[in-house]
């Protein structure tokens, strides 16, 4: 695991106000020095008058530890009760997830085959991926939840944005998707139900996502699927 990226987490997670107590990272260090028979230089408290600040204990306990190892223990570190409601924590745990979940196998996806097959289309729109994936972590970590469905319809949008070559809102290409569709001679009634559906979509996103946090969580991952579904469409037939 990158040294930055350590450090960064290990000042989040022992923050001087509202991180661990140097204690506590005396505890929970020596909890995992012992899982994984690892040795680290602090593991009882108080911490020697040479060494900085808490901070540094912990980071330097957690460089002990093998990449997987550590993001094992970060991840557990922002899953405790005390911490894992702070935005901070909150935005910790997100980021580790970004940069390390696929590699260590802690992203798991609603349905593999349709976002799986909605990557392979979206390779050639990297700024809709980017959104595309961020969502998908954020529902998998069960954090920001509004910001989860907003990022995936930012995804669809920056896609329908890049095919019609203009930077509309989605609400204002709907008519534009329906002609362009109409030209690739796509049948009339699944033009319209296309077309009917981004509208509804849009709707849905703006009554419950864009201006409010009353997202119903069961309704998540079908909006993941529907937006994926929606997408692969979209391109395959106009990109």
């Amino acid at each position: 695991m990158d040294s930055h990226f350590i450090t960064y987490a290990t000042d989040v997670l022992g923050d001087t106000q509202s991180g661990l107590s140097g204690s506590e990272i005396a505890k929970y260090s020596t909890e995992f020095a012992v899982k994984y028979n690892v040795a680290i230089p602090y593991g009882t408290y108080p911490f020697p008058k040479t060494l900085s600040n808490k901070r540094t204990a912990l980071r330097r306990n957690i460089e002990e530890f093998s990449g997987e190892q550590q993001f094992q223990i970060i991840l557990w570190l922002c899953e405790l009760p005390q911490l894992e409601q702070q935005e901070p924590i909150k935005n910790l745990k997100l980021r580790l997830l970004t940069n390390y979940g696929k590699q260590y196998g802690m992203i798991n996806i609603p349905d593999s085959s349709v976002v799986d097959e909605t990557y392979h289309w979206l390779i050639d729109y990297p700024r809709a991926l980017e959104k595309y994936n961020e969502s998908l972590i954020k529902y998998h970590a069960n954090l920001f939840v509004r910001s989860s469905i907003d990022d995936m319809r930012l995804s669809f949008e920056l896609v329908v944005k890049e095919i019609l070559c203009n930077e509309k809102s989605l609400e204002n290409q709907i008519q534009e998707i329906g002609s362009r569709l109409k030209e690739k001679d796509v049948s009339a009634e699944l033009r319209n139900m296309y077309v009917k559906l981004v509208d509804y979509y849009t709707k849905y996103q703006n009554t419950y996502v864009k201006h409010d946090d009353r997202v119903n969580k069961n309704e998540i991952e079908y909006i993941i699927e529907l937006t994926s579904l929606m997408m692969k469409f979209l391109i395959k037939t106009l990109g």
